[in-house]
């Protein structure tokens, strides 16, 4: 039996969306067991009477999104994201998902799951959408870390081709390396020599690729150094709220025609908008620890957590974490 150990209170919709999506995933993964950290007597009238394969560890304390990481992690020990943490080092959980701070998170991932023996740095990844496919791709790092070494890219570009492979079904993923241009010799020292060592690697590394080809689908994964990793990610998010912003208030404040216009055009908007649905990618992966730790959007609705969920049980019926530390401890 798999056993996700659920973070109850984080996020801007907790716990409600949180405990409507563990009881829809239940229904699908009859080999999983749900823990949920956090307030007791809201978590019990939630669940209600359904409560086989879920269980509820009570905790007095929650990490806001204002708390400073490291110090939340040493003051708030009855937090539900710290306690979660603790019971995933201590074996009595597989995994841990969380909506709620990011930076107390990844502090959490690596000073209490802790790192896999032989990765230097942990790193963050999300799965973004890409234009003509429904497969999306994997970004690494977008924030884990604020300097970057080029041993760090290399095992983050590995570990990240391996989870395309396993969890997203993606036969050999193609591995580019986000620059500033597409020659060889592009770039500062620092990716200068990343991509040396990604072209004597054994992946299947295609070379660079510019921050305007992402969304293509030209790479299946893509590595980055954290600090330009998380403002790209950034960026990407912001752009698309803005153009569906403008184009809402194109279409409804340019009269009749326009709003007829658009309600014949409304299949192509559907298609357009199912197909940068990043709610059915899941959350971002914390890649390099001794089990799956997975950060899903604060603002995320049960839909969102729902597919987070699947998520992190994909990796734990894959054994990626097991395959990992096989690797990385040669």
């Amino acid at each position: 039996m798999r056993r996700i150990a659920v973070d109850a209170m984080g996020g801007e919709n907790a716990p409600q969306a949180i405990v409507e999506a563990v009881l829809k995933a239940k229904k699908e993964l009859p080999e999983t067991e749900f823990i949920l950290f956090g307030d007791e007597a809201k978590l019990k009238e939630l669940v209600g009477s359904d409560r086989e394969r879920v269980q509820i560890v009570p905790t007095t304390e929650v990490i806001q999104d204002e708390d400073e990481p490291v110090k939340a992690m040493r003051t708030k020990k009855d937090s539900s994201m710290v306690v979660a943490a603790n019971w995933v080092k201590k074996g009595q959980a597989d995994a841990l998902l969380s909506l709620g701070n990011t930076g107390a998170l990844l502090v959490c991932g690596i000073f209490i799951v802790g790192r896999i023996k032989g990765v230097e740095r942990p790193g963050l990844m999300p799965t973004m959408p890409v234009q003509n496919s429904d497969d999306g791709f994997n970004i690494i790092d977008v924030g884990a870390n604020a300097e970057s070494k080029p041993e760090y890219l290399l095992q983050w570009a590995e570990m990240a081709s391996y989870y395309a492979e396993k969890v997203r079904g993606v036969k050999n993923p193609r591995v580019a390396l986000l620059n500033n241009g597409a020659e060889f010799d592009k770039g500062d020292a620092l990716h200068k020599e990343v991509y040396q060592l990604l072209k004597d690697s054994n992946l299947n590394f295609i070379g660079n690729i510019e921050g305007h080809e992402l969304l293509t689908g030209k790479a299946d994964v893509v590595a980055t150094d954290g600090f330009t990793g998380n403002a790209v990610l950034k960026s990407i998010e912001g752009s698309a709220s803005v153009i569906i912003h403008l184009l809402k208030d194109s279409l409804m404040s340019n009269g009749l025609k326009v709003k007829l216009g658009a309600l014949m055009a409304k299949p192509a908007f559907k298609e357009v908008a199912s197909r940068f649905d990043t709610a059915k990618y899941g959350g971002a992966v914390l890649m390099g620890l001794k089990s799956p730790v997975v950060k899903q959007h604060g603002r995320a609705d049960a839909r969102g957590i729902y597919y987070a969920i699947k998520q992190v049980d994909k990796m734990l019926a894959e054994n990626l974490i097991e395959a990992f530390k096989e690797e990385f401890s040669k």
